[in-house]
């Protein structure tokens, strides 16, 4: 199988280097969630590749965790009693061999509408009823008379579809007007703003734009890294803190962009320096902690904005610091 996937790429470059690994240390060394590294491994290891993704757990730690829970994890939901087909009595039409019951199978007059009309058991046309004894001055009219009603009910598609024109507009697809909805916006600020936001599972955070080092390209060779032709590095340093309850299990600056003076998202390098450490994984409540992230991108490129979200795409909870003067 070939990946073309840039990032499950980088991913399994990581891994083949790593060679088995857990999914947090995996995460953290190419600076991703570990809820999506486990996402992407696990559909990578179905896919054919030679990938195992395993659990390892607690075995005494897991059923004490289980024993606290309430019971009705436990309840299943009722089951049909398992009872031969044919000894369910009455009420199992299908195990029934009871002729009254099979339509299907009964050969008699009194079901055939298009045969001689019975009075005994007449359809749903009434038109037999009427003339139970008089033979039809043409034998196709009986038939016809049957059984014109039932594709004439619904003989206007638009009318048993739509209902009644110009009164159900909202159920077609090609006639709706979409409003077209602005996409929320977060908090804005400077370099140095202090700004709260909340994290996926309602953390309570704060988040801080210290520095931008633009270019920082002599802090990454000295890490021993080169740059192409045409190319610079930048290095934001921002520091997190977790003011609730609530433990931020993701890596602060998984999100952590820089915006270009033509709006465009540049999503970090891969890198760390040893002189700028980089983010760690989780923030636990009361904590605060600083990071540094590398980004590499055009030597001609704007840099105008730094943004935080807790997921890839900015929402509400999104922050943004302006970096020009």
């Amino acid at each position: 199988m070939a990946v073309t996937d840039p990032v499950d790429i980088r991913l399994l470059a990581a891994l083949a280097d790593l060679g088995k690994a857990a999914v947090h240390e995996l995460a953290a060394k190419v600076g991703m969630d570990p809820r999506e590294v486990a996402y992407r491994l696990v559909a990578l290891s179905g896919s054919g590749l030679p990938l195992l993704v395993g659990v390892e757990s607690d075995p005494n730690g897991l059923r004490a965790a289980i024993a606290s829970a309430p019971p009705s994890w436990a309840q299943q939901p009722p089951q049909q009693p398992q009872r031969p087909p044919g000894h369910s009595g009455p009420h199992n039409v299908q195990g029934t061999p009871s002729g009254p019951y099979n339509v299907q199978g009964t050969p008699s007059g009194a079901y055939n509408v298009h045969g001689t009309p019975s009075g005994r058991y007449p359809g749903p046309p009434s038109a037999p009823v009427r003339q139970p004894m008089a033979p039809p001055p043409r034998p196709p009219a009986p038939p016809q008379q049957q059984f014109a009603p039932p594709p004439m009910a619904p003989a206007d598609p638009v009318m048993s579809t739509w209902g009644v024109p110009q009164t159900a507009s909202w159920a077609r697809g090609d006639e709706q007007q979409v409003t077209p909805q602005a996409a929320p916006e977060g908090k804005k600020g400077r370099t140095g703003d202090v700004m709260e936001t909340q994290g996926l599972e309602g953390e309570q955070l704060t988040v801080q734009l210290l520095e931008v080092q633009d270019p920082a390209d002599y802090l990454f060779s000295a890490a021993g890294y080169s740059l192409e032709a045409g190319e610079r590095s930048v290095v934001v340093h921002t520091e997190i803190t977790n003011r609730g309850n609530i433990p931020f299990v993701s890596l602060p600056d998984n999100y952590l962009e820089l915006l270009t003076a033509d709006g465009k998202p540049i999503a970090k390098a891969p890198v760390s320096l040893t002189s700028r450490p980089p983010h760690k994984i989780g923030v636990r409540p009361g904590e605060t902690l600083g990071g540094h992230t590398v980004y590499v991108l055009p030597d001609a490129t704007r840099v105008v904005a730094v943004r935080w979200s807790p997921r890839p795409e900015p929402d509400e909870r999104t922050l943004t610091w302006s970096i020009e003067d």
